[in-house]
């Protein structure tokens, strides 16, 4: 070990891979809530990332490519102000109680994990620095506004977006910390960052913390005013496209908080709804892989070598609908999808398909380098019409319509739709009326629409009949 003083804390890097606004390097390092006040006497800092094997391995290919490029740059900047990201692999528990015994560590520090499987996790670190009479410091979060903090008068929480979205805006009030000005970091000899999968890694963004700030930059400065009218064009760049960095905490929430106006209340509205997920996910962990309302589990859906067929033609992005198919291509292609392409391709499983959620859901988190439980699990949910704040199941997208309200011009689509290509305007939304018939290569409608959606209400009526 290099640099070591009288004492030496551990910083617990998890989804939190910057090092400004980071309340939990301001707790390692001592330092008061502006980034200049006293420091701990003699307390030096040493940077850790944990590769947990159940996580990496449930991760996709483009979900482990980014962190590992985000992890780079993490290093990168810790090189430059003398230090280095140590990072070790397996059962988080074992991995920090050893990095404890190594450099003599008296607390360990860390942001608060809300998710399930992050609470059980933390647990057992506590559990096992507990035996080595060494504080587990959790300070801050990956949220605005903590999960669990947002509640009725009554103490209970919030079933619907909009009145926690009021309560929500009335508790985000602290702006970001600044770096600390000076922090003491120390390294250990460790293994070198995990490599980056090499295959079925699509084209990501520039990964790190300035890469996050830069894009923010661009998007406050040349996108936030025309966020509410285009943000549901998915021909045009109209959304932040933050979604990645935010999920691996390369910027907070609260920066991007101070420097909106009133005006952004659609962005500042986005930015909840990533909140209120979370917070129903704490409340209810289970609804990160079951039905938030039971009774929906009890409808027929549709399984076998048939269903397998038509599953694997929505994520291959050969369904014959070209909307639907740009944005199952478009996740392939790029490790993300707009938004309101989620939604239709989402709606077009559960409700044309007739599949759960469950498949298309953890499909999602396989390709989506964003991908996460709460956001992911419970959108899912809102399309099913199973979730908090549901779209009613009655409400089925109708593909064709979406795309000439969402893509009038065919542009999305011709992007990402290559045997499309030749067809001018909106008429690639509905290639089958071609009078020349559907171009060389692509498929056929793997389903009527208009057939699927009367299924699809006659099945819901059954469900809601034998509750």
């Amino acid at each position: 070990m290099t640099g070591k003083t009288a004492s030496t804390r551990l910083l617990w890097f998890r989804r939190d891979l910057r090092l400004s606004d980071n309340p939990a390097l301001h707790a390692a390092a001592g330092t008061g809530v502006s980034g200049t006040g006293d420091r701990h006497a003699g307390a030096a800092v040493l940077p850790v990332f944990v590769v947990d094997p159940l996580l990496w391995d449930a991760a996709g290919a483009p979900r482990r490519a980014y962190l590992v490029r985000s992890l780079r740059a993490l290093d990168h900047a810790l090189r430059e102000r003398g230090g280095r990201l140590v990072v070790r692999y397996g059962e988080p528990a074992d991995e920090i109680a050893r990095l404890v015994a190594e450099c003599g560590a008296d607390e360990v520090h860390a942001a608060s994990d809300f998710g399930p499987y992050g609470r059980e996790r933390d647990s057992r670190v506590e559990d096992a620095l507990s035996d080595r009479d060494v504080a587990f410091v959790r300070t801050g979060s990956p949220y605005a506004v903590a999960p669990g903090r947002v509640v009725k008068n009554d103490g209970t929480p919030y079933q619907v977006f909009t009145p926690f979205f009021r309560a929500w805006t009335e508790h985000h009030r602290r702006g970001p910390l600044a770096e600390p000005d000076r922090v003491d970091w120390v390294s250990l000899p460790g293994d070198d960052l995990p490599p980056e999968p090499d295959a079925d890694v699509p084209g990501l963004p520039p990964a790190g913390e300035e890469a996050a700030l830069a894009h923010w930059a661009e998007f406050r400065d040349r996108g936030l005013d025309r966020y509410a009218e285009l943000r549901d064009r998915a021909d045009l760049s109209g959304t932040s496209r933050l979604s990645v960095h935010l999920r691996f905490g390369e910027v907070h929430p609260r920066t991007l908080l101070a420097e909106i106006g009133s005006e952004a209340s659609v962005f500042r509205s986005e930015l909840c709804w990533r909140e209120f997920y979370a917070d129903v996910l704490w409340h209810r962990p289970k609804s990160g892989r079951a039905y938030l309302r039971p009774e929906f589990a009890g409808m027929a859906y549709d399984t076998g070598d048939d269903a397998d067929e038509m599953y694997d033609a929505w994520c291959q992005g050969r369904t014959g609908y070209p909307f639907v198919d740009a944005g199952m291509r478009q996740l392939l292609a790029e490790g993300w999808m707009h938004n309101r392409v989620r939604m239709v391709v989402a709606s077009f499983l559960v409700k044309d398909l007739h599949q759960e959620w469950t498949r298309g859901a953890r499909h999602f988190m396989r390709r989506l380098a964003d991908g996460d439980l709460a956001s992911n699990s419970h959108n899912w949910q809102w399309v099913a019409g199973s979730g908090t704040d549901a779209s009613p199941f009655f409400r089925v997208f109708n593909p064709v319509a979406q795309g000439r309200k969402f893509d009038p011009d065919g542009n999305y689509v011709r992007r990402y739709v290559p045997e499309l290509r030749g067809i001018a305007g909106a008429a690639v939304h509905e290639p089958w009326k071609l009078k020349d018939g559907l171009p060389a290569g692509y498929p056929e409608r793997v389903v009527d629409h208009a057939e699927e959606r009367e299924v699809a209400l006659s099945r819901y009526d059954k469900m809601r009949r034998q509750r």
